[in-house]
Parts: C-alpha cells; sequence; structure tokens
C-alpha cells in the first residue's frame, strides 16, 4: 500500500504544479521538475482515481506526444506490462488492447497501428520471453531522448498495470526496467 501513497503524492505533486505554473510548456514533461513521492502518507483516494490522475497528466502533453517513437515504446511498455508474468492469456491481451485504442493520448495514433505494434510484441513475449522482452526494452529505450516521451511511456505502462485495480510485483519490476532503459529514476514514480 506505501507504494501506492507515494503514487498517489507524485500524482498529486503533479497537479499542484501545473495549477501554479499552468500548462507544460515545451519540452516539459509532466513530472520535469518534481521530486519523489512522500513515503508515509495517508491521504485518500483509491487506486482507480490514482490511474485517473495519471491518464489526466498524459492528457496535458497529449500534444506533445505524436511522435513515432512515443507511439513505438508506448506499445512496447503495454507488451511488457501484459507479459510480466510469463504470460499473455487471450482474455488479457484482449482487455490490454481495448485500454490501448480507447486511451485518450494514444488516439493520436491509427488503431489498427498500435494493435499491430502490441502484439507484435506480446507474439515475441510469448514465443522467448527473455528475447522479447530485451526487443521491448530497446524499442523503449529509444523515447529517452525527450524526457516528456519517457516519463509518458512509463506513465501509460503504470495505467495499463493498474488498470485492473492490482499491481503485481512482476508488472513492478517491468516498469522499474522501463525506467533504467529510458534514464528515468523509478523511484520518481514510485517503483
Amino acid at each position: 500500500m506505501a507504494m501506492w501513497d507515494k503514487i498517489k503524492d507524485q500524482a498529486k505533486t503533479f497537479q499542484q504544479s501545473q495549477g501554479a505554473r499552468g500548462a507544460s510548456g515545451p519540452g516539459q514533461g509532466p513530472q520535469g521538475h518534481q521530486g519523489t513521492g512522500r513515503p508515509g502518507s495517508s491521504s485518500g483516494g483509491s487506486k482507480a482515481q490514482l490511474i485517473g490522475m495519471f491518464k489526466t497528466q498524459l492528457a496535458s502533453v497529449k500534444t506533445e506526444l505524436k511522435s513515432g517513437a512515443y507511439r513505438d515504446a508506448s506499445m512496447a511498455m503495454c507488451a511488457l506490462v501484459a507479459a510480466a508474468d510469463g504470460q499473455v492469456e487471450p482474455a488479457e491481451r484482449q482487455r490490454v488492447e481495448e485500454l490501448i485504442v480507447s486511451n485518450e493520448v494514444l488516439q493520436n495514433f491509427p488503431a489498427d497501428q498500435l494493435r499491430q505494434r502490441f502484439n507484435q510484441h506480446v507474439d515475441r513475449l510469448v514465443a522467448n520471453f527473455e528475447l522479447g522482452k530485451s526487443e521491448a526494452l530497446q524499442v523503449i529505450a529509444k523515447a529517452a531522448k525527450k524526457p516528456a516521451e519517457a516519463r509518458a511511456v512509463i506513465q501509460t505502462g503504470m495505467v495499463i498495470a493498474g488498470a485492473d485495480g492490482v499491481f503485481e510485483p512482476s508488472e513492478q519490476y517491468a516498469i522499474r526496467e522501463a525506467c533504467t532503459a529510458l534514464g528515468v529514476s523509478p523511484s520518481e514514480f514510485g517503483v
């Protein structure tokens, strides 16, 4: 539960900074200048509300997230989260696909492109998890050139991981690995 409190505090810090300085400027990511979450917070809020805050944060920088690098890295991130436990059931694959195509920010891209890239990564992860993970992390790392995109890729993964209300340890590990590939501190996201 402490991890969710950290993430919630991180999201609140973002919201407060947005209120203080208005919309993000060019090149500024949603967490561009904030610190990590505060351990031990006991403020209220559900996981669903937290995921909603991440969606809001992503939507606030939607116009900056139109590059192919973000699209490809996000799909690799979604596949990595979906396959974090080493398997992807057909129902889980379909649920994640639905989350992807209904995501406001990802609607910057044609749904068929998103599905194709997501499913390619899932197929590779299912066929050979270690090789598929290595390939996914290489694609994710390409978004490191733009800090706003790098953080948005992680947030996209967090939204997908938390959509079912459970943030599994294997999903947290996948998020940490993606943070490393992007050169972003996992503690910034409470993982």
